[in-house]
């Protein structure tokens, strides 16, 4: 088996290659995928000085997108719209102005305002996005799991359809035999609360417990600017990381079938109080002591 460790967009990176393939072929095929990942950074990130979107935040104005810019778009417009504008890449302002910066500052630099609405501020007729006014877009809720389906059509390209990539806990797999993940505990990181057979799906988590600062969590309502603290953590399982990853993230403000009727996925809910919620298909074994 080969395995790649790296690091990129602030997260651990392994990747397991579990067909055989020669020195060469792993050293072009790590090559391609921090190419791969370096470029989505370089264009999504309001991390960067140097990205795409934070030119956007600066100066507004007509921007052309890569060619991933068109479902990245549109499933973001559609859960935007499915959740009533509560999972909006318009959160960048606020997450920013709450301390979690381009300095991983932590300290609220100033009071919050509700973001904008998407026809405000985003005009995207693919490939070209009219920003009508200088705004922080933020990917948050789903770029890491659509960077994990991009890496694996790198992957699959280059003739590999047996691997996992693991990004800072969000999970891809594809292959013939199941790997066992487990199930962070909210409460405590060294223990897991249940473990999940994965084959050819992804799993994606969201939990307020790894990025959590004064009374704020990576995820904030972007009208009442606070971090929902009724949800302790969620798990998505689907055939796509980018689907995973942001349902995940839309389960904090919205039940499972807002969703449920595009979308094909299971989850868990672990509420506050320790209850769970999950649909039939999640198929982990959760500990119960």
């Amino acid at each position: 088996m080969t395995q790649f460790n790296f690091g990129a967009i602030g997260t651990k990176w392994q990747i397991d290659i579990y067909q055989p393939i020669s020195s060469a072929k792993e050293a072009e095929l790590l090559s391609r995928i921090e190419e791969r990942i370096e470029s989505f950074d370089k264009t999504y990130s309001r991390f960067r000085a140097d990205s795409l979107v934070t030119k956007m935040a600066k100066e507004g104005g007509l921007f052309q997108l890569p060619a991933d810019s068109q479902k990245l778009f549109s499933v973001y417009h559609d859960v935007y719209t499915r959740t009533n504008g509560l999972v909006t890449p318009l959160v960048g302002n606020i997450l920013s102005d709450a301390g979690y910066d381009a300095q991983y500052s932590l300290q609220q630099k100033k009071d919050l305002t509700v973001a904008p609405e998407w026809g405000e501020i985003i005009d995207f007729q693919y490939p070209n996005i009219q920003i009508k006014k200088p705004a922080m877009l933020d990917f948050g809720a789903g770029g890491k799991g659509y960077l994990i389906d991009l890496v694996a059509e790198v992957i699959e390209a280059n003739g590999v359809h047996s691997y996992c990539i693991d990004a800072g806990g969000d999970i891809l797999h594809k292959g013939n035999t199941p790997i066992r993940v487990g199930l962070e505990n909210p409460d405590n990181v060294e223990q897991v609360i249940g473990v999940y057979p994965l084959q050819n799906r992804s799993i994606c988590g969201s939990a307020g417990n790894r990025r959590a600062w004064a009374d704020f969590t990576h995820v904030i309502n972007p009208k009442t600017l606070v971090s929902p603290k009724h949800i302790s953590a969620v798990w998505v399982t689907a055939k796509s990381a980018f689907i995973a990853d942001i349902i995940a993230t839309a389960l904090f403000f919205v039940e499972a079938k807002t969703l449920s009727d595009m979308y094909s996925f299971e989850y868990c809910i672990v509420r506050n109080d320790h209850s769970v919620e999950k649909s039939t298909g999640f198929v982990a074994e959760l500990f119960t002591s």
